[in-house]
Formats: structure tokens, sequence, C-alpha cells
């Protein structure tokens, strides 16, 4: 299959490069890293300022009308810059399932705020007896004895993406049924500093933010439900494949960068008075390196391709395809890039490390390798 991008996309692509290695070196990352939010507002005006926050957004919400294959090529580069932003919580996630089931007025309200980049947003859906089973939530939404029309929200949230720097909570809880039952989830949009509402923000070892999310009697008005009542799990089911399709082109990103600077290091390292690239040994290592990036950069394709499509059974066979392949990549890729820098491969002071970690928690994210190998498997048999 010939795949070729336009003209725009690869312009999408050219700009960010440019602005990743002016601009967001990996000195400035790590300024970025101790800062109290995580990521820097200056970073997160400018993604707002050049339209990536309204990638994705239809132009009558106020965005560009992008599609996921315009969002592989901006994720592809936030992978080679290790950027630590909440582009995936707020843009993918957030406005993706606004997007997808948000009433009129919650768009209009919304939307404009998120392309203007004051309201980041944050999915709190997964739980920690959940696993990866995403109609696994014990959260519940009852009904409000005080207003007739509202609900009271009861339950916890683990590993929120960018939950603490969050401005607007997008919180999956049940309003009938048992935890593992598919029907009876409900969105609901939560003001983060409304009572009752506990968040622990803190660092993930790759970099980026995550918090636990707790939620005592937090009452919501009716108006905070997103979508139909009883319906969401198929909501949230196509935004985390969205997700997925996302953090693949991103592996391939931060693959592509690990591939370059092992190749440079290898050019340049000496042992016997001769590069350690001239050892054929290494070059094979190297070699299978190639062709492990190669394989997920098709697999990741071909998700960003068929993540909106109205099949659902062949999104989850593709979507499970692609992250079980570029999770099996990641690990490998990362793996021989540390070991042939050597001891310096799991220093501080180097990138290759960093990378490493990202493409640690990015197979973890939305389910491992393993996980979603499995649910291949189950898939082709059903």
């Amino acid at each position: 299959m010939h795949f070729k991008f336009s003209e725009e996309q690869e312009q999408l692509r050219e700009s960010l490069l440019r602005f990743v290695q002016q601009d967001y070196s990996f000195e400035k990352r790590r300024e970025i890293l101790a800062s109290t939010d995580g990521h820097s507002r200056t970073v997160w005006q400018h993604f707002a300022d050049v339209g990536l926050l309204s990638l994705g957004i239809p132009e009558d919400d106020g965005g560009l009308g992008g599609n996921a294959v315009d969002l592989l090529r901006v994720m592809e580069v936030f992978g080679r810059g290790l950027i630590v932003e909440p582009y995936l919580s707020t843009v993918v996630l957030g406005a993706g399932l606004l997007v997808r089931c948000g009433s009129a007025a919650q768009k209009s309200q919304l939307l404009p705020e998120i392309v203007a980049g004051s309201k980041r947003l944050a999915l709190a859906h997964f739980e920690a007896s959940a696993r990866y089973e995403l109609s696994h939530v014990a959260t519940t939404a009852q009904k409000d004895a005080h207003d007739k029309s509202g609900y009271v929200l009861n339950g916890s949230k683990s590993v929120v993406l960018h939950g603490g720097s969050a401005d607007l909570l997008i919180v999956s809880t049940r309003t009938s049924g048992k935890p593992h039952d598919t029907a009876g989830l409900s969105l609901f949009l939560v003001d983060p500093k409304a009572k009752g509402v506990g968040l622990h923000s803190y660092p993930t070892h790759d970099g980026h933010r995550a918090a636990e999310l707790t939620l005592k009697n937090v009452h919501v008005p009716g108006d905070a439900l997103i979508g139909k009542k009883g319906s969401g799990l198929a909501e949230i089911e196509h935004t985390v494949q969205t997700g997925i399709a996302a953090v693949c082109a991103e592996a391939v990103g931060v693959m592509d960068a690990l591939v370059e600077a092992t190749l440079a290091y290898l050019k340049t390292r000496k042992q016997f008075g001769v590069p350690i690239g001239s050892f054929q040994v290494l070059q094979h290592r190297m070699a299978d390196m190639v062709m492990q990036v190669e394989q997920a950069r098709s697999m990741a394709y071909l998700a960003s391709v068929k993540v909106d499509s109205g099949d659902a059974d062949e999104r989850r066979r593709t979507l499970a395809a692609a992250k079980a392949v570029v999770g099996q990549a990641a690990r490998f890729v990362g793996q021989q890039a540390v070991q042939l820098h050597g001891g310096i491969g799991v220093t501080e002071e180097l990138a290759v490390g960093h990378y490493f970690k990202r493409l640690t928690l990015i197979n973890a994210t939305f389910g491992d390798a393993d996980h979603h190998l499995g649910a291949f498997s189950d898939l082709m048999v059903a």
C-alpha cells in the first residue's frame, strides 16, 4: 500500500520540527519539568496560536477540522521532542469526547476555550481494580435528592493523565448496573475545585504528570451529563482508541529519535582505535532496530487510518494489533538503544534514557502489548 501525506500535513510536520529544534531543547524541557505545573503555559499558548489545539475539532465548532492522520503527524514530532504538555489529555481525549457526544451548549461553551488555550481537560475513567477493562467502572452517579435534575458522584479514579493541572474533568460513572456491565455508564463534567473532589497529583517516571481522583458526595447539575445517560461505553471506547492511535504515533517518533541517536553514537564512539559501528554484530543490532521501527510505523499509520472507521469490530482489531506491535517494538528498540550506549544510556544527562522511559509508559498507557495481543486473539475467534 502506498501511503502519502498531503502537502499540508508535511508542512505541519516541518513547522513542528523547527519548533522542537529551536524552542524545545532537552535543557529547556528540564526547566519545564522542574516547574510547578510540570508543563509550560507559554508552550501551550504557542500551540493555541498556531492552531494545534483546534486540530480534530470541526470547523463548525471553531476548529480546523483535522483528522487522525493530521494528529499522527503531530504526535510523531511530539515523540521526537519528548513534549510533556497535556495535548493527549486535553485535545485527543477531552475535546474528542466533547466533539463526539457533547451537547450543543457544551460544545459552544468549551470548545472555543480549548482552541484558545484557556481550558485544559482530563479524562478520569480508569480505576485501580479495572486493569485495562473499559467497562469496569465502580464510581457511581445517583440522582440528587435536593436537585431533581442533578446527580451525586462517589468513587475514585487512578492515573488520570494531567488531572492535577486540568481546569475541567470528564468523569465516567455508573448510573445503573454492576461494575462489569457494559450498559449503564455515563459521563459527567466535574469542576476539580468542587466540594468533595480530591486530587493528588504526581510526576510519572517519564516526566509527565498524573493524578489520583476521589469523589465524595460531589454534586453536579443535570447539564453536566455528556451524551446519553447509560450509553457512555461506546463513546469511551472510541475515544480511548483515538488515544491509542495517538500514542502509537508518538512512540514511532520516539523510536526514530532513538535510532538516530544510537547510529550517531556508533559512528563516533571508538574502541580499539575504530568506531564501534564498524563491528558487524552491532550493525546487525542496528538493522534489527530499524526493522522494528518500520513495522511499528506501518501499524501506527494503519491505526490512524482505521480509528475513525464506522465498523466498531474493525476498529477494535486494528487498534489492538497496532498497540501490540508498537509496544513490542518500543521495548526492543528502547532496550537496544540503552545497551548500545553502554553505561551512559541510563544517565540523567543523556536523552536516550528519557526516551526509553517514555516508551515504557506509552506501552502501559491504554493497555500494554500483552493485553492487546490477547484482545486481538479473542477478536479473531469471536
